[in-house]
């Protein structure tokens, strides 16, 4: 994982003899690892209990305690440590340490390679958890953003479902996030440091779903000018995620049923089975109970899939993440172009607050990196926003005109509709308080009683002052 944030992984290096100390520290120094050396298993549990530690390398004779008993130890208070043995005594204790949860077992060389490599992967490992606290804090570029109580809520279901080899099924519209989550559960997952592998079953021609889950053998069929693995090949050991399940015709469903069942799938073409272990997780944005009614889904599939089930919202319903995500997005793609950073003004919040994001995330992203690209100064407002919103849904139900009939009048129409749900809902926020929802919106109070009184807001509720 050379270059791949390796100076974010703390390596605690436990040898007495100082010289095989400084050697092994320094040589890991070099690779790029932030590297601690003690001389004892006692000052070993001291520096884990005070400062946090991903890789441990133990030598296994150490004085007093012992290198088993701190790996003992350390699958107690901080049983996150992949923890690799390193001794001259040879492998009669290797499964000793296994039980504990050890990385690995290696044994001294003059070479020390197996060690390195036995590090390279716990790293890799390493890294992937620090991908998963990123999505969590909401850094980096497939971040998982937001604070609101629907977001939490799958996080959280996610989260526990991880570990497991369970099959999940990730429902919602376009644009949700689903294959973010999707994410989220393998790197979590005791595959974590294995392949993640998707496959859009909407996007592939339906004569040839077959070879991409499955591959294929040269010759096989027109076209087949080499051997080919699928995704199922690929996802072996990792997690495999079939994003659109429900546009999987018959032929496929039928093929993939048998290979879950069995564990076992056969390329086109093939004359032998092949084994593979790989963990599923399914996504889709139609109603699978539905296309199984009539038909158009195999029920059994669908119960094999639909293990753990999990809904991910819109954006509609997670309205409080929106200015946290586009300002996400705003700040992401002036890194990515190397533009100047931009801010969003209050009316520019309350706008996107109003609107209901028929295209979800995907559509808030799309339009922060417009506005990056194309507004002029350091603020965004309002008025900058308005002409990318799509018509929205009237309140009684009926479709609002598109822009191109309804006209200049139709759209100011929409904005002011937006405008004063957003003004209404800051003053219910506020408890009525003018003052307060004027400073939130980012206005001042005379033009938001104008506002009020241009949408009729306040005059049938109680208004502090």
């Amino acid at each position: 994982m050379a270059g791949r944030g390796k100076e974010r992984i703390r390596v605690l290096v436990v040898e007495d003899r100082e010289d095989h100390r400084r050697m092994l520290a320094g040589e890991l120094v070099d690779r790029g690892y932030a590297v601690e050396a003690v001389p004892s298993g006692e000052k070993a549990i001291e520096k884990v209990e005070t400062e946090p530690v991903d890789l441990a390398v133990l030598d296994v004779n150490l004085p007093g305690m012992d290198g088993l008993k701190v790996l003992e130890k350390l699958s107690e208070i901080a049983p996150s440590i992949r923890a690799i043995m390193w001794t001259a005594q040879g492998s009669r204790q290797a499964g000793f340490a296994k039980e504990k949860n050890a990385f690995a077992y290696i044994e001294k060389t003059s070479t020390n390679e197996q060690l390195f490599t036995a590090l390279e992967r716990a790293a890799e490992a390493v890294a992937l958890r620090h991908q998963v606290q990123d999505l969590e804090m909401g850094v980096g570029p497939d971040a998982i953003v937001g604070e609101s109580p629907a977001l939490r809520k799958v996080l959280e279901t996610a989260a526990r479902v991880a570990p497991s080899s369970a099959k999940v099924m990730l429902t919602g519209e376009n644009g949700t996030g689903k294959d973010l989550i999707a994410r989220f559960i393998h790197a979590r997952s005791r595959r974590g440091d294995q392949a993640f592998v998707k496959l859009n079953c909407a996007a592939i021609p339906r004569d040839l779903v077959e070879s991409e889950l499955f591959g294929h053998e040269k010759g096989s069929f027109t076209g087949a000018l080499q051997s080919k693995k699928g995704k199922f090949e690929l996802a072996d050991g990792g997690s495999l995620f079939l994003d659109e399940i429900g546009d999987l015709g018959a032929d496929a469903q039928a093929k993939l049923l048998r290979a879950i069942e069995t564990g076992e799938i056969e390329r086109v073409g093939g004359q032998r089975p092949l084994n593979v272990d790989v963990r599923l997780v399914a996504a889709t944005n139609r109603d699978l109970p539905v296309e199984v009614r009539e038909g158009r889904f195999r029920e059994d599939l669908y119960f094999r899939l639909n293990v753990v089930p999990i809904h991910v919202p819109t954006l509609a319903e997670r309205a409080d993440d929106v200015p946290l995500l586009a300002r996400h997005f705003l700040a992401r793609t002036a890194e990515r172009e190397g533009l100047p950073a931009k801010d969003l003004a209050q009316d520019a919040i309350a706008l996107l607050r109003g609107y209901s994001w028929p295209g979800n995330v995907r559509e808030l992203r799309n339009m922060m990196e417009r506005a990056a690209v194309l507004v002029e100064g350091e603020r965004i407002e309002a008025h900058d926003l308005e002409g990318w919103l799509e018509p929205d849904e009237a309140e009684d139900g009926d479709k609002a005109r598109s822009t191109e009939t309804a006209g200049a009048g139709g759209l100011r129409e929409e904005m002011d509709r937006f405008e004063a749900n957003a003004i209404r809902r800051e003053l219910e926020a506020s408890k009525w308080n003018v003052t307060q929802a004027a400073t939130r919106l980012g206005l001042d109070r005379t033009n938001l009683h104008r506002k009020m009184r241009k949408y009729g807001i306040g005059r049938h509720e109680e208004e502090v002052e």
